[in-house]
């Protein structure tokens, strides 16, 4: 079955649903994305960051699925922030992928404490836009003012922002921030998995384990993973999960046949705790924020 889609604020269809590759390992991560195009997935989400850039490529020209149909996603890390540097991480990533244009690229970070460096980097963005390299451009980890403040700073507004967003994390105040300046809200870590971010935070509880989630998921004959990822699609949300098994990346994808009622969204909404489990993106993380990216 075709994949439902969303349409980004410039006209650009993004297909609802896509594999996320976050944590993926380098050796895992062609045969994934293989799988899940195989499966019906038109929707790949990488990062430099990451370091599978190639391996996606490899994963994708495996499948025999003809490049037109794939919606290729990545972004550029903070390292790569700056005008003439975030032009050159476009030709590195296109490189890796051994693709010529890229249907989203998007800002990892806003790096609140390097913003002069982010607005750059947005702004080589818009140029890359305009050129056609890519099709759309987008943000991650955003927050309401992160996104007020760009917007005092560029043209282009935003077509997606991706941030944590699960049951647990809803974002309320960032998912309207998006939706009054006609951004497609998109979750990463959408079934929870981010609960056990490393070294982050003291809590973790399984969003996955949650009675609530299983009552729904047993009344619809589905797991719970599954009855989140249709909240996610029947809120408006485009969801990115992340597998590296085959049968739950097939799983992830088998959520067209089954909606849930007001009811039951709403139970689903009421988990929120309004508290994030990843890192807070005002919080400059040297370290990681300096970490180079490799030329191939």
């Amino acid at each position: 079955m075709a994949t439902p889609t969303f349409t980004l604020n410039n006209g650009v269809e993004i297909p609802a649903i896509g594999l996320g590759v976050y944590q993926s390992a380098p050796d895992e991560t062609a045969a994934a994305v293989e799988a899940a195009l195989r499966t019906g997935y038109r929707h790949i989400d990488t990062a430099a960051a990451y370091r599978n850039e190639r391996q996606v490529g490899e994963g994708i020209r495996a499948s025999g699925i003809d490049r037109a149909e794939i919606f290729i996603e990545t972004k550029v890390w903070v390292s790569d922030f700056g005008y003439d540097e975030t032009l050159h991480a476009f030709e590195k990533a296109t490189r890796k992928l051994g693709v010529d244009q890229l249907d989203l690229l998007i800002l990892h970070q806003p790096a609140p404490s390097r913003w002069e460096k982010t607005v750059a980097a947005y702004k080589a963005l818009e140029t890359l836009l305009a050129d056609g390299r890519v099709r759309s451009i987008g943000v991650s980890n955003f927050k309401p003012e992160h996104l007020a403040n760009l917007a005092d700073a560029t043209d282009v507004v935003p077509a997606v922002n991706q941030i944590e967003l699960h049951p647990y994390s809803a974002q309320r105040a960032t998912q309207v921030a998006d939706a009054e300046r006609g951004i497609l809200t998109q979750a990463w870590s959408p079934i929870g998995g981010i609960t056990f971010y490393p070294g982050w935070g003291e809590q973790r509880r399984n969003v996955m384990e949650d009675p609530a989630l299983a009552a729904i998921a047993g009344a619809h004959g589905k797991t719970a993973a599954q009855v989140m990822l249709r909240w996610h699609l029947q809120q408006g949300r485009s969801a990115i999960p992340k597998s590296t098994n085959p049968a739950r990346i097939a799983e992830n994808f088998d959520i067209f046949d089954f909606e849930l009622d007001d009811a039951q969204l709403a139970q689903i909404d009421a988990l929120d705790t309004d508290r994030r489990s990843g890192p807070d993106p005002d919080v400059e993380r040297a370290e990681m924020f300096d970490m180079p990216i490799a030329e191939d």
